[in-house]
């Protein structure tokens, strides 16, 4: 795989965002929400594809687990929403689409994937679903205002623009 410099940058500048703003959060019953970050996935997903996509959200929740400002249940719901919005996007070019993988990727599969992390490594009693409405909650949240994001940009020619920048230089097969 080769290794797109500007998509590296912008993944890195998203993890930024992400980490200073993650002192933005709404709680909600056991865990902390963090719209946030799932608009920075949807709009990862939709500029960088899923795999700088997945790098930014990685990224984040590492720096915020360092920093004491997120928990390990960071990495499933970031890590896979990201992977979704950017995957549903780079097949259908929509971008509400994306908001969809987005909010089943985090909501759902994330908030399923944090009962294993939580009752094996975190030692909380959890059931399997347990994560799951708070992460809608926070992923709902994030994609509305991603959707906003992005659709204006669209509207306005901005969109297309950062994405012909992100993909410039790169060799087509």
């Amino acid at each position: 795989m080769k290794v797109n410099m500007k998509k590296l940058v912008a993944a890195a500048m998203l993890t930024a965002v992400g980490v200073v703003l993650s002192a933005f959060y709404i709680p909600i019953g056991a865990s902390k929400c963090f719209p946030i970050q799932h608009l920075i996935n949807v709009v990862a997903g939709v500029t960088l594809g899923p795999t700088y996509g997945v790098l930014a959200a990685f990224c984040t929740s590492v720096i915020r687990n360092l920093l004491g400002t997120g928990s390990l249940l960071a990495f499933p719901g970031s890590m896979v929403g990201a992977l979704l919005a950017g995957i549903v996007y780079s097949k259908t070019k929509k971008l509400f689409a994306a908001c969809i993988g987005e909010v089943f990727g985090t909501g759902i599969l994330g908030g399923m994937l944090c009962y294993p992390i939580a009752t094996l490594l975190m030692g909380r009693e959890a059931a399997l679903f347990t994560y799951v409405i708070p992460f809608l909650v926070s992923t709902i949240g994030g994609s509305v205002i991603a959707a906003i994001l992005l659709f204006s940009m669209q509207k306005t020619g901005a969109l297309s623009y950062i994405q012909s920048m992100m993909t410039s230089g790169e060799k087509r097969a």
